[in-house]
């Protein structure tokens, strides 16, 4: 799963529901070609049969340049024959700093990812967040209802 965010990019593999491998990157936010070129890698190196992206519809917050950038990860998967599924951001708590809490209790290895404190309105977003919310696209996916995954299948 790849998620994209202004001047950042994260990503998580799962197996099943076990974290396997997670990074965050600010040099390949910048250009298609670029994120192209990880996502790439990662679908040669790390094999995944199911390739996750925010749905960029009417309901999704992304600006201009992350939808391109989703888009241009959803493209490559279809090169790949990974199939991609398409979901909406999901919203089941009040906060993103308290979904990164709940998803270290699942996940105790991001714990190090997990903001000291939250931000207050004026000062940007850690760039850690990325990975939690690259987690919870997964996580709708493996945890909600098939419809989903049979949706992307055709």
């Amino acid at each position: 799963l790849v998620a994209v965010s202004s001047g950042r990019v994260g990503y998580v593999f799962l197996e099943g529901a076990q974290l396997r491998d997670w990074a965050v990157t600010t040099t390949v936010s910048g250009k298609s070609t670029d994120l192209v070129a990880f996502v790439q890698d990662l679908i040669n190196t790390l094999k995944p049969d199911v390739v996750v992206t925010e749905k960029c519809d009417e309901h999704c917050r992304k600006g201009k340049r992350s939808r391109k950038l989703i888009s241009s990860i959803t493209l490559l998967a279809s090169h790949n024959y990974v199939l991609d599924v398409s979901v909406p951001r999901p919203r089941v708590v009040a906060s993103k700093y308290e979904e990164a809490e709940s998803a270290v209790k699942r996940h105790p290895d991001l714990i190090g990812y997990l903001p000291e404190r939250k931000r207050r309105f004026f000062e940007f977003e850690p760039r850690n967040m990325i990975v939690f919310e690259a987690l919870a696209l997964a996580e709708e996916v493996i945890d909600g209802p098939p419809d989903k995954l049979a949706a992307a299948m055709g």
